[in-house]
């Protein structure tokens, strides 16, 4: 398999063959803002960045640890070092690990369950480490005869060895959350924008509830995520939109459950981050 010079193009090649596709990057691409899109995702950290925000979690980036990601979880790498962000990325479209799967192995496990203790973050050691770049290195290295086989057999292996990963680590799931000055109270706001994500929710209204100006609220919450408060209520928006669009619900009923009063607004947020319409992404999820 061919490695892929983007993130966007991960994704993009991933999605439109149906398939997983990959990409080991050694430098900082432009800055992707809080995001969400129609596969799963494998970050691997090699060196640089300090701070993953997926959904409502803080994690802190080091090198060996991996991230696994849902197509409805969105999510932003931020205080990146541009001259030193080593990466490997992996996108995966759901079909693809479903065809793979059987009833006894679940190989989308590690996406999918989401019990209240698991955390995105899986902190390989040396041998873990090794494991995966040997695995990623069969998966690139097939250009002969079979290479096909190959690749998916290596990529069943991977999986392998990420959902056993992930399996022990439900466990011990708060580790790694990352800690600072202000990480309770972050933590705080964040759990409370997504207690009332289905309400207009205000600065006013989050800075009243915890009794703090407006100016420290973005101050501290931007220090914590490195995004603004609106622009994550916003990806949340959308990200639980998807995932209700997926459903049998009308788009008003999104509209409303995902705290927009303003259809308009709603159709215009989410046509701009996810690149459709809501209602050619309900027809596309049926299809």
């Amino acid at each position: 398999m061919k490695e892929l010079s983007s993130c966007k193009a991960v994704i993009e090649n991933s999605i439109k063959e149906k398939y997983f596709a990959l990409a080991h990057l050694y430098k900082e691409e432009k800055v992707m803002d809080m995001h969400i899109h129609d596969c799963y995702e494998i970050y691997y950290s090699v060196f640089g960045g300090k701070q993953f925000l997926i959904d409502n979690k803080v994690y802190t980036i080091n090198p060996g640890d991996v991230f696994v990601i849902n197509q409805y979880e969105s999510h932003y790498v931020s205080q990146v070092d541009r001259e030193a962000h080593e990466r490997i990325i992996i996108s995966i479209h759901p079909d693809f690990i479903k065809f793979l799967s059987t009833k006894s192995t679940d190989l989308s496990y590690c996406f999918t369950h989401r019990p209240s203790n698991f955390s995105h973050k899986l902190s390989f050691n040396k041998e873990q480490q090794q494991r995966f770049l040997y695995f990623i290195n069969k998966i690139t290295s097939a250009n002969d005869y079979g290479s096909d086989l190959l690749e998916r057999a290596a990529f069943i292996e991977l999986m392998l060895l990420l959902n056993s990963a992930y399996l022990k680590n439900t466990d011990c799931s708060t580790e790694g959350i990352v800690s600072f000055k202000y990480n309770k109270l972050v933590d705080d706001i964040l759990s409370f924008i997504n207690q009332n994500i289905s309400q207009n929710i205000s600065l006013e209204e989050i800075s009243s509830h915890f009794f703090i100006s407006e100016s420290y609220l973005c101050r501290i919450f931007k220090t914590a995520t490195g995004m603004t408060i609106n622009k994550y209520i916003t990806a949340r928006r959308i990200s639980i939109a998807k995932s209700l669009l997926a459903g049998n619900l009308s788009l008003n009923e999104v509209c409303e459950q995902c705290g927009y009063n303003n259809y308009s607004n709603f159709v215009k947020a989410f046509t701009k981050t996810v690149g459709i319409s809501p209602k050619k992404y309900a027809l596309c999820s049926i299809s």
